[in-house]
């Protein structure tokens, strides 16, 4: 652990709004020799009293002394912890009345923390923790136990706690920020594959399902993460939050508000709760008595509930609405709902419904019904929604910014439906997180933040991240602030010397699943369910796309298992749940598809070892399967039983892959296969062309088709020439391929100036030759410069010749998105879209030099513009940018998708967009690209040239892209 030191000092943090006395830092003893703290807290609310033994166990879990609770002033000697609320009496009596605190008492939610010396003549000294509310306070008292080095995931994720033989305190007066998200919180979904089995038969069996004793531990959860929100479980099987006795109070014990998701209006929870038996169609037009009497009854069960109320009305399951057939019927409608719904709250909570939170999800088909010209409640909170993907779908306009109710955002870090469901690991890249929940803060969307969560594990990561940007929004407008948040996250459980090092493999593993989730790699989609397919991972081309990918996750294998066997034995549940189990089971996901593409593929081409990759895909399916076993039966001791499950939903891509291998004769015992061939044993074999400098290798394959033991040997190899290795012995029993890795020496190379050569393969009694060209072409060209190589040229949209900025108008590198790892955003997010038009005159542009000297031929060459598949900010937006090629007119390209479109689908799983531009000027030399912005939040991500139609294009960049 991260705290190994006899006292804790508590870091003082600053608040624009108040200013805090200067007065010499107090130490206050919890724990010595000479004095035990008592913790005395006020009885105004149940939370306080929850917080109060809860931090009498937080010292216990630190110390291994519990301290003595009491509400009883007078029983309170020597070391007292205050805890309630700012303006209550016990409070009060212990503050310094002349301190000015004008202000401080109406901030949302927040706590200060005073150290007083001799408040009382039995006192000796008093540290005060109060909250401006109940949950103020509860923010308070846990950020005191997670600097007294207890994790808020001490309980969800195992995380040990360090004990101390003494607690010291060290604080100076302090007074907390408000937090910047006004309602923040998780949203319980798709809980049929952890959360609700586990919680039914492992956790709160009594109940059967997820009740209070479940929900405590959530809601004590949200509270460490100074979090305050909830919208309940509700798929089917799982009992309505409402009708499980206890529920309903343990939210109100933990302050906690209750909403409900975007389908499920008043509280109503429409899967469990509607019975269509016993009363008919939930639809408004033909059904309103009944529909309208089920709102009624919740609302007045809720008259005592801190709830916002999701107004408007969807279908039961996640569908469109009923009873309407256009959209302007749908607003139509919908108008009268809302209006209904209003009255109820009027008649049974306030006189006045602005006074009671109301929120309006803007999700799906809701959308368009809005863009309709539905009239929303200004005191209503508009929340927006991402594509379910990550990517926001619109936020608030400059009108909308000006609503009373404010704005907000639903967003998933785990969703089920199309194109394809991400249920099983938790894999959407903090870096887009902060990108998109930045995007929505300075939209203006500060009233409610939701993260679909799933089953909570194994999001813990991505909730963690949202919830800090919740809370304190300001780092985040940095974003290289990301990357540090992740390793204060892991440092502060894993310690400083391991936090480092989880946090690179954990950034990696985010890396790789951007590219291509670990649920997608069967390259199938669902609703309507597809079988699953070859992926698009190139085997002969690329230096081998696909053993690029599992060199990439055994990288990280090995590096979590190295840390595995170094991680203390205290930390190791910890660590399984949190590092190993993720990293592991997504880079046996992408093993699994890909060795099976490698046993398909071979096996077409006659190898002998194509059933050898049926073998380890096979092997990868079977470690998930003990891995998931492990977790459930093994970790913390089977405490987590049920809670992680394989295969979610048991879609095609959880299934090993079958691999069918045809039986044929083979004339020939061997067969050779260069990087970049069409075909197998091509008459002549040739290299693809090698650039003075660069640090390429290019392959060749050896293989055994029979079995046979056949030797083979390189000859007439130029001595500039590096091999992996110059012979081998290949035997069917034993080692039936070999891989040669082909490179230059250049130190060498440049002696002898030599642009052609070549060499022979020796096998059997057959020999080979093979070419090798040396493309020099671009030696003498100025640096930076982005040059052709096999037709080809990649251009990462970062690194460009020049760049031309018109404040505020601006291109703004971003760290850390996309395949590039730093796209180029048009910012900022406020302003309206640059006129096309006037382009020339008022936009922004990077400009990037391409130089073609080395080319002879091409074919129909295209420019293909790869983007973040980021939607439009506002309704008055689009994805657009301006593109011009050498002196061609500028073309508008807008990489805007419209609802479940193909292209979308195909955006969302690549977390690419991407528009062709057929090039026309060609020249025999340098070539200019201008990209112009016209729409702020467009996020390019990287350039490709094809110069050639027929050469295939790679699904990866990681390896392609060379700038002289």
């Amino acid at each position: 652990m991260k705290n190994t030191l006899l006292s804790i000092l508590l870091i003082l943090l600053f608040i624009p709004k108040i200013e805090a006395q200067t007065e010499v830092s107090s130490k206050f003893e919890v724990f010595t020799k000479d004095q035990k703290t008592t913790i005395l807290y006020d009885n105004t609310k149940v939370l306080d009293s929850i917080l109060a033994y809860s931090l009498a166990e937080d010292i216990f879990k630190v110390t291994g002394f519990k301290p003595l609770v009491t509400k009883n002033k007078a029983t309170a000697l020597g070391n007292v912890i205050v805890i309630g609320n700012y303006q209550s009496e016990l409070v009060q009596s212990f503050l310094d009345k002349k301190t000015d605190r004008k202000g401080f008492e109406k901030q949302w939610e927040s706590y200060l923390f005073q150290i007083i010396d001799n408040p009382t003549s039995k006192i000796r000294k008093a540290f005060v923790i109060a909250g401006t509310s109940p949950r103020g306070t509860a923010y308070g008292v846990y950020d005191l136990s997670q600097k007294m080095g207890v994790s808020p995931w001490y309980w969800w994720a195992d995380v040990p706690v360090t004990h101390q033989n003494e607690l010291v305190l060290k604080q100076d007066l302090f007074y907390s920020k408000a937090p910047s998200v006004k309602y923040r919180g998780i949203f319980l979904n798709d809980e049929d594959w952890g959360l609700r089995p586990w919680a039914s038969k492992t956790f709160e069996p009594e109940v059967g399902n997820i009740g209070p004793k479940t929900y405590a531990k959530i809601f004590e959860l949200l509270l460490r993460l100074k979090a305050n929100s909830i919208w309940p479980a509700m798929h089917e099987g799982t009992t309505a939050f409402f009708k499980i006795p206890g529920n309903a109070k343990i939210a109100e014990a933990y302050q906690i508000v209750v909403g409900s998701s975007h389908a499920e209006p008043m509280l109503r929870n429409n899967v469990d709760e509607w019975n269509e038996k016993e009363l008919g169609h939930f639809n408004y037009v033909t059904n309103k008595e009944n529909v309208f009497k089920y709102w009624e009854d919740r609302v007045k069960e809720s008259k005592n509930v801190d709830a916002i109320f999701t107004i408007g009305m969807r279908g039961v399951h996640d569908s469109g609405m009923e009873g309407v057939k256009t959209n302007k019927e749908g607003v139509q409608l919908l108008t009268q709902v809302i209006e209904d719904q209003r009255n109820l709250i009027e008649k049974h909570l306030n006189p006045d419904a602005t006074k009671v939170p109301q929120a309006f999800t803007v999700y799906k088909e809701v959308l368009d019904l809005y863009e309709e010209g539905l009239q929303v409640p200004e005191d209503i909170t508009l929340v927006w929604t991402d594509d379910n993907y990550g990517y926001i779908r619109r936020l608030s306009n400059e009108q909308e910014q000006k609503r009373s109710g404010g704005g907000g955002v639903y967003y998933h870090a785990s969703y089920w439906g199309r194109p394809h469901d991400y249920l099983w690991l938790s894999t959407t890249h903090p870096a887009l997180i902060r990108e998109e929940m930045m995007k929505a803060y300075q939209a203006n969307c500060k009233d409610i933040w939701i993260l679909n969560v799933g089953d909570i594990k194994p999001a813990e990561y991505a909730m963690q991240l949202f919830m800090d940007m919740g809370y304190d929004a300001s780092p985040f407008e940095d974003a290289s602030n990301v990357k540090k948040h992740m390793m204060h996250f892991y440092s502060s459980i894993f310690g400083e010397n391991y936090g480092k090092s989880i946090a690179d493999i954990q950034w990696r593993y985010y890396d790789l699943a951007f590219e291509r989730k670990p649920e997608f790699m069967g390259w199938s989609q669902t609703e309507p369910t597809t079988k699953i397919a070859q992926t698009g991972y190139n085997p002969f081309f690329f230096g081998d796309e696909n053993q690029t990918r599992i060199n990439q996750y055994q990288n990280l294998e090995n590096q979590v298992e190295t840390l595995k066997t170094t991680i203390p034995k205290s930390l190791q549940d910890s660590y399984f749940q949190l590092v190993y189990y993720p990293v592991k089971g997504a880079s046996l996901m992408n093993k699994k598809f890909l060795y099976a593409d490698k046993a398909i593929i071979y096996g077409k081409q006659g190898r002998w070892n194509a059933n050898d990759y049926a073998l380890k895909s096979e092997a990868a399916y079977n470690k998930i399967a003990e891995l998931t076993q492990f977790y459930n039966t093994q970790l913390a001791n089977g405490k987590w039983n049920l809670m992680m499950d394989m295969k979610p939903r048991k879609l095609p891509v959880f299934d090993l892959p079958k691999v069918e291998i045809p039986i044929k004769i083979e004339s020939e015992a061997i067969g050779l296969m260069v990087e970049n061939a069409t075909k197998l044993d091509e008459t002549e074999l040739k290299l693809p062309s090698f650039y003075p400098n660069s640090n390429q290798s290019h392959f060749i394959d050896i293989f055994l088709k029979k079995n046979v033991k056949e030797n083979w040997k390189l000859e007439q190899l130029p001595d500039w020439m590096i091999t992996s290795k110059s012979e081998g012995i290949l035997d069917a029993k034993i080692s039936d391929n070999d891989r040669i890795q082909i490179s230059i020496d250049w130190k060498k190379w440049n002696k002898k100036q030599t642009k052609n050569a070549q060499f022979t393969i020796n096998y059997g009694i057959k020999k080979k030759v093979v070419t090798i060209t040396i493309d020099d072409s671009f030696a003498n060209l100025p640096k930076n410069s982005f040059v052709a190589m096999e037709d080809k040229v990649v251009v990462y949209a970062q690194n460009f010749t020049s760049i031309q900025n018109n404040p505020p108008f601006k291109w703004e590198k971003i760290d850390g998105l996309g395949y590039s790892k730093a796209v180029m955003q048009a910012l900022p997010f406020n302003l309206p879209s640059i006129k096309t038009e006037n382009l020339t005159q008022e936009a922004p542009y990077v400009e990037y030099k391409i130089e073609l000297d080395n080319l002879n031929t091409f074919l129909d060459p295209e420019l293909i513009l790869y983007a973040l598949p980021t939607l439009p900010i506002t309704n008055k937006q689009g994805v657009r940018v301006g593109v011009q090629w050498n002196d061609e007119p500028i073309q508008i390209i807008d990489f805007t998708t419209f609802g479940r479109s193909e292209e979308w689908k195909q955006n969302v799983l690549s977390n690419k967009a991407s528009k062709k531009i057929a090039l026309k000027s060609i020249l025999k030399g340098t070539n200019k690209l201008k990209i112009y912005m016209v729409d702020a939040g467009v996020a390019l991500d990287y350039f490709y040239i094809n110069l050639n139609k027929n050469n295939p294009v790679p699904y990866s960049i990681l390896s392609e892209t060379f700038q002289q």
